[in-house]
């Protein structure tokens, strides 16, 4: 068989040990995904702040890979940034994008106002993410009680709804807080008028189990109020937990997860969106064309002056480069009969093509004849005995990977066609 599997043809050739443990999971039903890249991730201490264009830029390409929700911006900081939320705001509505805006602001008038303005200003709605630390380490350090919180979360979102506002009420460091505090402030967030609640794991100290934990009782909690209320998760990654984590709230029960392109954010960042739509799509838990993500991380990466590792799962330079030699024979083996499918996952848990990428061979220490054929074929060049030998025998020479001027360079000191 060539060309595109069926997925007969996927049962037959690769046994999916993960549908097995699928049985002691529950698969999300509508996963909806909200970016915050514009927001939260140029907070990151390394990024350069982009300009309008750049950020207009990068909504059109969360819009070609049908994020549902963005957060435009932080009005409350600053008038240039409450201009550039109002001018994406209305970019949204003028293309037809089917992203709902958002900002975020602290629970205060001085931020809340402001987003306010910017749904006036602008025509469009915007929902209000406003946050509050709920963890009693935040608490002690400023001086505040549960009581405190509770008034200050019905202050702001009837603030909020007065103004038209949307609310999500996002409780800060909510991995670290209290089940007792939680209830308490998040039904007096709903009762008020909020229609989404925000779990939030500020400072990334999240494992999957705990997860699970604390979206259950965030479904018990919405369930009592008897509201139409809907869960986010917000996730960090200082311990690298953060993409399994979103898996693991959709699992238990959460409505929408947030990400941020590169993962970029404060400290380590926030879980990375080209990881979880990659992830998502893989599980079958949504069905999205990934084919625009390379450039939607690498406008991203522009903006921000934030490199891609060469090793960045999908998206990095290296993520489908193979020079071992058993890898680049099988490749081959496959791309000989014209099998893309095949091609694709033979050494790929990721198939290359679903990302708009191609499988490529590589020619280097560790290469072994096929590496060096390949190479030659797909560029046009002859591979016969004495070629494929002068190249391996460079590549052997090499403590390195050979760049591809460095072969035509000894293709044209040899008189190669």
């Amino acid at each position: 068989m060539h060309g595109d599997a069926s997925g007969d043809r996927e049962q037959e050739l690769l046994y999916d040990w993960n549908k097995v443990g699928e049985g002691s999971i529950a698969i999300p039903g509508v996963v909806e995904l909200n970016d915050e890249t514009l927001r939260d991730g140029l907070q990151s201490p390394s990024v350069r702040q982009p300009n309008l264009d750049e950020k207009l830029d990068i909504l059109h390409r969360m819009a070609r890979l049908g994020i549902h929700s963005a957060d435009i911006g932080y009005p409350g900081a600053d008038p240039v940034v409450l201009d550039h939320v109002i001018a994406l705001a209305q970019e949204i509505e003028s293309e037809g994008f089917e992203i709902a805006a958002g900002c975020a602001g602290r629970t205060h008038p001085s931020d809340i106002l402001p987003i306010a303005e910017a749904q006036q200003r602008s025509g469009v709605a915007i929902e209000a993410a406003l946050f509050l630390g709920s963890s009693p380490i935040r608490q002690f350090v400023e001086g505040w009680d549960a009581d405190f919180l509770v008034r200050t979360t019905v202050d702001a979102v009837t603030l909020a709804r007065k103004e038209d506002l949307e609310v999500m009420y996002v409780t800060e460091d909510t991995t670290r807080a209290r089940p007792d505090v939680l209830m308490r402030v998040y039904t007096a967030a709903i009762e008020a008028g909020a229609r989404r609640i925000c779990l939030a794991d500020t400072v990334g100290h999240a494992t999957p189990w705990g997860v699970r934990a604390l979206v259950m009782l965030a479904r018990e909690i919405v369930v009592k109020t008897g509201e139409d209320v809907k869960i986010d998760w917000h996730g960090h990654r200082d311990r690298n937990l953060s993409v399994i984590n979103s898996l693991a709230a959709l699992s238990a029960g959460a409505d929408r997860v947030h990400g941020c392109g590169l993962g970029i954010g404060e400290r380590v960042g926030n879980t990375p969106m080209e990881m979880l739509l990659v992830n998502l799509n893989l599980l079958g838990w949504i069905d999205t064309d990934l084919s625009e993500l390379p450039a939607y991380c690498e406008a991203i990466s522009k903006a921000t002056d934030t490199p891609i590792p060469s090793n960045c799962p999908g998206i990095g330079k290296d993520a489908f480069v193979t020079s071992t030699g058993i890898h680049a024979a099988a490749v081959l083996k496959a791309q000989r009969i014209g099998d893309t499918w095949l091609a694709n996952r033979i050494y790929s848990g990721v198939p290359a093509d679903q990302l708009g990428r191609e499988q490529e061979i590589a020619v280097g220490p560790m290469s072994g004849k096929a590496n060096a054929v390949a190479w030659l074929t797909k560029r046009g060049h002859s591979s016969d005995d004495a070629t494929v030998d002068r190249i391996l025998a460079a590549a052997k020479r090499s403590d390195r990977v050979l760049h591809d001027d460095e072969i035509l360079e000894l293709l044209s000191t040899a008189g190669a066609p």
